[in-house]
C-alpha cells in the first residue's frame, strides 16, 4: 500500500512498521542499494571514485516521481527497470561519465529483493523490539497470577483447575520460541542477492565476489554461497516465522476472547473511550483488539501459501513466481506487526474478575476435582474401578444438583478408603495445582533479568 495510514491501517497494521512498506520506503531501500553497490565497485577499483558524488546524490527517493515510476513499472513489468533509468537521466544530468557506471554489472532482481531485504531487516528489528516488550509483560503477569485459579477448559468444557498465570507462561513460552526464530533471520535469511543476469556475475569479468563481498559489507549484510533468484526458501522461510508468530498471537487473543464472553466474563480487555462499543447495543464492551489479532491470523494462512506455491521457479529466474512475493510478504510482516500492537495493548491492560474465576472452581458442584479424587482413590481400588465410582457419583450430583463433595461422601464404596479429611483436602484450592509453579518458573528463567 502506498499511504502509511488508511481507514484501516492502525486496526490490522502498526504504523511504524507500516511506514518502512510504503511506495516511498520501497523506492528508497532500492536507491540505497544502488548506492552501496557504486560504493562497493569504486572500492574495488571496478568504477571509478570520481563516478560516486553524482551517483550519491542522485540516490534519494524525493527526487522521483512515484506515479510516474508505477506507470512506467506497468510497462516494464518491475519497479527497478524504471528506476534505474530515472537514476541514471538524473545522474547523466549532473556528470555525464557518472552515469556510464549506475547499476553496472546488476540485474532487477537484486536491487529489488536487496532491497526488500532491508526494508525486512528495519521491520525485524523493530518487531523484535516491540515482542520483548510483550514477553516481559506476559513474564511479569503469569508471575503475579500464579496463585490465581480458574478453570481449565478442553474442548471448550471445564476441565481440571489451573493457573491463570499457567495459562498466561503458556502465551509466553510460544512468543519464546518466535523470538529465536525471528533472531535467526538475521544470519540465514535476510542476505545479499547480487548475482547480475543470471546468477554468474560474468559481467564483472571476474571481480564478481570482490564485488558481492564489499556490497555485503556497504550493507552490513550477510553474504551467502551464491545468488538466490530463483531458489526461494528463504523467503518462504521468512514468510512461516512470521507466520507462526500471527498464530501464537491469535492463540492469547482468541483464550482471551473466550475468557471474555459475557457468560464467562473472567478476563477483559481494557476499556477506553470508544473502544468495543455497538453502534446498536449500547452495552456491549467488544473484544476489539483482539478480534484483529484473530483476523491477523486468519488472513496469514493463506497469503503464506503463496510464498510455498511460488518455490518452484524455472531455472535461473521466475516468471510471475517471484513477482507474486512482492505485495505478499509485506502483507504477512504488515499484518503481523499490528497484531503484536494489538496483543501488546490487551495484555499490558488486562483486567481479571478473580472471584468470578473463583466462582467458576466451584460451580457444577466441584465436579472440576473429580480427576483428582480418581487418582487418589485409583491408589486403593486400581484405576478402572476408581474411574467408574467417581464417574457414577459426578452423574448423580448433576442430576440432583448437588455438589459432588457431598454424592461421595455419601457413598460407602469412596469413604471405606477416602475419610472426610482427605475428601476435603481433595477439594481445596491447592490440591490441583500439580506442576503448574515448576512450570512457570521454566519459562520465566528465560526471561532476560528476570528475578
Amino acid at each position: 500500500m502506498s499511504e502509511t495510514h488508511s481507514l484501516l491501517g492502525d486496526l490490522f497494521g502498526d504504523p511504524i512498521v507500516d511506514a518502512g512498506f510504503t511506495d516511498a520506503a520501497r523506492l528508497q531501500a532500492m536507491l540505497d542499494v544502488e548506492r552501496a553497490l557504486a560504493h562497493a565497485q569504486a572500492r574495488c577499483g571496478v568504477i571509478p571514485q570520481t563516478a560516486l558524488p553524482a551517483i550519491e546524490a542522485s540516490c534519494h527517493a524525493h527526487l522521483y516521481d512515484i506515479a510516474t515510476l508505477a506507470q512506467a513499472t506497468a510497462l516494464a513489468g518491475n519497479p527497478a527497470i524504471p528506476l534505474v533509468k530515472a537514476l541514471t537521466a538524473r545522474v547523466r544530468a549532473d556528470d555525464a561519465d557518472a552515469a556510464r557506471w549506475v547499476h553496472w554489472g546488476a540485474t532487477s532482481q537484486d536491487i529489488i529483493d536487496t532491497g526488500a531485504v532491508l526494508q525486512l531487516r528495519q521491520a525485524l528489528g523493530q518487531m523484535q523490539a516491540k515482542l520483548q516488550h510483550l514477553c516481559a509483560a506476559l513474564a511479569a503477569l503469569a508471575n503475579a497470577e500464579r496463585d490465581t485459579g480458574l478453570p481449565g477448559r478442553t474442548l471448550l468444557q471445564q476441565a481440571v483447575p489451573v493457573t491463570f498465570g499457567l495459562k498466561a507462561a503458556g502465551w509466553l513460552d510460544a512468543l519464546q520460541r518466535s523470538q529465536q526464530r525471528l533472531q535467526s533471520l538475521h544470519a540465514d535469511t535476510l542476505v545479499l542477492q547480487f548475482g547480475g543476469a543470471a546468477g554468474t556475475l560474468a559481467s564483472l569479468q571476474g571481480r564478481g565476489l570482490d564485488v558481492a563481498q564489499a556490497l555485503a559489507e556497504e550493507l552490513q549484510l550477510p553474504l551467502p554461497a551464491l545468488p538466490w533468484h530463483a531458489a526461494r526458501d528463504r523467503i518462504a522461510e521468512l514468510g512461516s516465522v512470521f507466520a507462526l508468530l500471527v498464530g501464537s498471537l491469535g492463540k492469547i487473543a482468541t483464550d482471551i476472547v473466550l475468557l471474555m464472553q459475557s457468560e464467562v466474563a473472567e478476563a477483559f480487555e481494557p476499556a477506553g473511550e470508544g473502544k468495543g462499543g455497538s453502534s446498536a447495543m449500547p452495552h456491549k464492551r467488544n473484544p476489539v483488539g483482539c478480534v484483529a489479532a484473530i483476523a491477523a491470523a486468519t488472513r496469514v494462512p493463506g497469503l503464506l501459501s503463496t510464498l510455498f506455491s511460488a518455490m518452484p521457479q524455472p531455472h535461473e529466474r521466475a516468471a510471475g513466481q517471484w513477482h507474486a512475493e512482492w505485495e505478499t510478504v509485506p502483507e504477512i510482516v504488515r499484518l503481523c506487526a499490528g497484531s503484536l500492537a494489538q496483543v501488546t495493548v490487551v495484555v499490558q491492560g488486562l483486567q481479571l474478575d478473580r472471584a468470578r474465576m473463583q466462582q467458576h472452581l466451584g460451580s457444577h458442584g466441584g465436579l472440576l476435582y473429580a480427576e483428582a479424587v480418581a487418582v487418589t482413590l485409583a491408589e486403593q481400588v486400581g484405576k478402572t474401578a476408581a474411574h467408574a465410582l467417581v464417574e457414577q457419583a459426578a452423574q448423580q450430583a448433576l442430576a440432583r444438583s448437588q455438589p459432588l463433595r457431598e454424592v461421595l461422601q455419601s457413598n460407602p464404596e469412596v469413604t471405606r478408603h477416602l475419610g472426610s479429611d482427605q475428601l476435603d483436602a481433595l477439594f481445596a484450592a491447592d490440591s490441583w495445582r500439580g506442576m503448574a509453579d515448576t512450570w512457570i518458573d521454566r519459562v520465566l528463567a528465560r526471561v532476560p533479568h528476570h528475578d
